[in-house]
């Protein structure tokens, strides 16, 4: 399985590893989930759908990290993917933290898959 991540994804991570240290190590964590099971896998992960568009986008929930220990459920990550079967390739598209924003980034999913 080949990652990419898109540049408002960099920036995205960029500004969160201020805050979450243990962020990186978080994502290995995710990426070895990924590398066996890319598509989604509900209740943790669902496609999102009403895009209009043919690329398989995926929303991970509840990404547990070591930076939320013992917060409760308002914590935890959001990760937004393009999944390309085919080509056995995942692009990072968005991260975000669930406390701060309720909800993806619809129009950052359009401009880059469309």
């Amino acid at each position: 399985m080949k990652f990419e991540t898109l540049p408002e994804y960099d920036k995205d991570l960029k500004q969160l590893l201020k805050k979450f240290r243990t962020l990186n190590t978080d994502l290995q964590d995710v990426k070895k989930v990924l590398m066996v099971r890319p598509d989604a896998q509900p209740p943790f992960s669902f496609k999102i759908d009403g895009l209009g568009i043919s690329s398989c986008v995926i929303k991970i929930k509840k990404i547990a990290s070591d930076s939320f220990k013992g917060k409760g459920n308002n914590s935890g990550f959001r990760l937004i993917y393009a999944y390309f079967q085919e080509e056995q390739r995942i692009v990072f598209v968005e991260l975000y933290h669930k406390g701060v924003k309720d909800n993806e980034d619809r129009q950052r999913i359009l401009k880059n898959f469309k």
